[in-house]
């Protein structure tokens, strides 16, 4: 008998690689999920959640919120760095 053969007959099967199942977590709005109405642009610490580590605006489908408080943040992040609370460019920003 073969290998194939006698792991059959034991039931199991051996994968050379563990098949992946991806299990995503649904995607929600934080400000809605808080109860945020306004996004300050004067908390540099809080808008730095939503920058990368070249000082770029993140999308929202990566942090998953709404496009209604996308484009406060946006805003927020864009007068924060006009008065030069957060950097246009960076190499390492976090």
């Amino acid at each position: 008998m073969n290998m194939a053969q006698t792991n059959a007959q034991n039931g199991s099967i051996r994968y050379l690689n563990p098949p992946t199942v991806e299990v995503r977590k649904k995607k929600y709005c934080r400000f809605k999920k808080a109860g945020i109405k306004y996004v300050d642009y004067k908390d540099p610490e809080f808008l730095k959640k939503f920058l990368n580590e070249q000082g770029k605006i993140l999308p929202r489908r990566i942090t998953g919120t709404s496009l209604k408080f996308q484009r406060k943040v946006a805003q927020a992040i864009k007068r924060a760095r006009s008065l030069a609370l957060l950097p246009y460019v960076t190499d390492l920003l976090k």
